[in-house]
């Protein structure tokens, strides 16, 4: 309340008396400014996992067109992707608000702060997804249009919904979602399916597994708090580093068979080969230092998470130069 503080009855006109500024009140709400809620919607859609998964998009746009592809298509096919990984992971936000609360690593995001309503979220969420759909379909196609709305249901309720919280192969099947890019931006161009997508699509998704494990190991405690089974909660650190390292070899020698299967130049090969051996060479740091029995923070988990973004950058690189110099 505001705190009026009145001076002494006076027998001299009213106009004498005093009355001090009323002092603010420490509990009013201040309204958030337009820019503030702009970055808390853009804060649902978890830009940083868009910009993964367009790092496997464009790139497999540019070997389907065996060189450059045309703007039209590739800026046509953005839009369509960042609407739909937008949709996708802000309805997850809101499904998944109570555990983001608890945990650490997200108890920041828009929903947990309560900068956004859940019902604007959903709201907000099911627009892009239907604009990422109608977008897609009219300036791109409508194959590419439906892998994308398939991609972001299967995140929704594959994922989140079913998978998430009940088993430790959440994140090993769940991952399919993220690898549907690849799927996208190869039928972008040739608006068909071809088994070299279906080469990434498998590179990508042998790749989520080391990629989320590492990041899970870091961070076991919040998810064991919230009853989330990843594998470094249910599995000891030599397990999971055994996990990573199995995923790991699968994946490298997936990625190297992209080489035949679509008839590459030597740029990807080298690539591939360079990189995968960096990648296991990190994955096998990792699972020493399980058998030392180090944990949490001392077995340096990150080190692998932070590359794989890095290898899965280069690799799909590479697969997009490959074509301009061969």
């Amino acid at each position: 309340m505001f705190e009026v503080f009145v001076t002494a009855v006076d027998p001299r006109p009213a106009a004498t008396t005093s009355y001090p500024t009323p002092l603010p009140d420490a509990t009013a709400v201040v309204s958030p400014s337009v820019r503030d809620v702009v970055k808390a919607y853009v804060g649902l859609t978890k830009p940083r996992i868009i910009e993964l998964l367009l790092i496997t998009t464009v790139p497999v746009m540019f070997l389907a067109a065996g060189g450059v592809p045309g703007l039209e298509v590739v800026v046509a096919t953005l839009i369509g992707g960042i609407l739909a990984s937008g949709s996708a992971n802000t309805i997850n936000c809101v499904l998944d608000r109570d555990i983001d609360e608890q945990m650490r690593r997200t108890r920041r995001r828009p929903l947990p702060r309560h900068a956004v309503s859940p019902r604007s979220a959903t709201v907000f969420g099911v627009v892009l997804g239907v604009l990422a759909t109608v977008e897609l379909g009219f300036f791109v196609n409508w194959l590419s249009s439906g892998l994308a709305l398939a991609a972001n249901l299967f995140y929704v309720f594959g994922y989140t919904m079913v998978l998430k919280r009940r088993t430790v192969q959440n994140i090993v099947w769940g991952g399919i979602a993220g690898c549907f890019p690849t799927l996208i931006g190869w039928t972008s161009v040739t608006g068909k399916l071809a088994w070299t997508p279906v080469v990434l699509f498998l590179v990508v998704f042998f790749w989520t597994p080391p990629h989320t494990w590492s990041l899970a190991m870091r961070y076991r405690e919040d998810y064991a708090s919230v009853d989330v089974p990843m594998l470094p909660v249910v599995a000891t650190p030599v397990a999971t580093a055994r996990q990573i390292m199995a995923y790991s070899v699968v994946m490298v020698v997936t990625s190297i068979a992209l080489w035949p299967v679509a008839g590459t130049g030597f740029v990807y090969p080298l690539a591939s080969i360079v990189l995968g051996f960096v990648f296991l060479r990190e994955a096998r740091r990792l699972l020493l230092r399980a058998h030392t029995g180090a944990e949490g923070a001392a077995l340096r988990p990150m080190r692998l998470f932070h590359f794989s973004n890095i290898y899965l950058a280069l690799l799909f690189i590479a697969a997009a130069v490959d074509p301009l110099l061969h």
